[in-house]
């Protein structure tokens, strides 16, 4: 296991790289120059540079420098990402995905690259609008993933006109008898974001904020096709979803963090997760697969990225999985040392990537 150097306020970045490393494919895809050398992205080949420096079997200083990556990712992102400023590593993540994935595909197959083949997904969403606020326009960064959402809006009749300029792309409408109209249409998605229960406001006897936990399950019935989400951006509504189908790595998004006119808040929630043998299918309906086909819902955690400290400020670490010695261990930057799975699972989880049963 290797760490990363640190070289100014750069472990958002760090615990990316590392989560990433534990994905089989994305990492033997990289390991081999050829694989990508119709690209002419410099992210794309220094990020290759630095999986091979990482996995490299002579690497006798234990440790790896990303600075010709990270002078990469700030020119692709036009300083976006940049040395010596904090960023959020979901943030990155899905920039930095999505970004390798444009610049990885090919001219055969333009959607097509080792990034959609690792993370295709798919999922239905159901909205209900409020009557007095018309149309719900959804907003998705993440155009390209073969999986989907299925968005189902509930709009009155005399918005209907509105809503159709502003619709989605192959929306199917419906017009019930209380003239009420329910467009349904598929939009794709990267990772899943799960809501936390808001933390309580009174502290306990001994005058401290008592910290709250909720199981994963809890939290992942959002997608159980029935629980309703309301939503207030950009209108009033009451939103549905169902996952589709699962995907091979799937990457889970806990929402601590919430930004209002004045500051940023941080939720302490505690999620009690299982490291192994997560099964899907005993909490959210799934549809059944093909004849041919078994479906595969059990998954392993193989990355687990953490924030301490206050918002804006504090710092991130990750525990990642050693499939070849089943060891689990604790990095934050050049600091590495093995650690227990129960140890895994205290920890206040902020991004997760679990990886499916063959």
């Amino acid at each position: 296991m290797v760490g990363l150097n640190n070289i100014k306020e750069t472990d958002f970045v760090n615990v990316t790289i590392q989560s990433l490393m534990r994905i089989t494919p994305l990492r033997n895809f990289f390991l081999i120059p050829e694989n990508y050398q119709h690209s002419k992205s410099p992210l794309v080949h220094r990020f290759g540079e630095l999986t091979r420096k990482i996995w490299h079997a002579r690497n006798f200083k234990g440790q790896v420098s990303p600075h010709e990556f990270l002078q990469a990712v700030m020119k692709a992102s036009e300083k976006k990402f940049q040395i010596g400023v904090q960023s959020d590593p979901v943030e990155f993540m899905s920039w930095l995905l999505n970004t390798l994935h444009a610049k990885l595909r090919s001219s055969k197959k333009k959607n097509r690259s080792i990034i959609y083949d690792c993370f295709q997904v798919s999922f239905r969403i159901n909205c209900v609008i409020d009557r007095t606020c018309g149309s719900l326009s959804v907003t998705i960064d993440t155009c390209f993933w073969q999986g989907e959402l299925e968005v189902v809006k509930e709009i009155h009749r005399k918005h209907l006109v509105d809503d159709e300029q502003n619709g989605e792309a192959g929306s199917q409408v419906e017009t019930t008898s209380d003239g009420m109209v329910t467009q349904t249409s598929r939009v794709p998605f990267l990772m899943l974001g799960l809501d936390l229960p808001p933390p309580p406001l009174f502290k306990d006897a001994m005058e401290k904020n008592i910290i709250p936990q909720v199981p994963l399950f809890n939290i992942l019935k959002k997608f159980d096709g029935e629980t309703v989400t309301e939503v207030v951006r950009p209108s009033i509504a009451r939103m549905r979803y169902r996952v589709i189908r699962l995907p091979k790595y799937m990457i889970l998004h806990m929402r601590r963090f919430t930004k209002n006119n004045f500051f940023v808040e941080k939720n302490p929630t505690l999620v009690n997760f299982p490291v192994k043998n997560l099964e899907l299918k005993d909490y959210i309906p799934l549809p059944k697969p093909k004849e041919s086909e078994k479906l595969r819902s059990k998954y392993d955690l193989i990355a687990n990225i953490v924030h301490d400290g206050k918002p804006g400020e504090g710092c991130y670490r990750v525990f990642v999985q050693r499939k070849s010695e089943e060891a689990w261990y604790e990095m934050q930057d050049l600091h590495v040392t093995e650690t227990l799975p129960q140890m895994v699972a205290l920890s206040e989880a902020y991004m997760q990537i679990y990886e499916q049963h063959e």
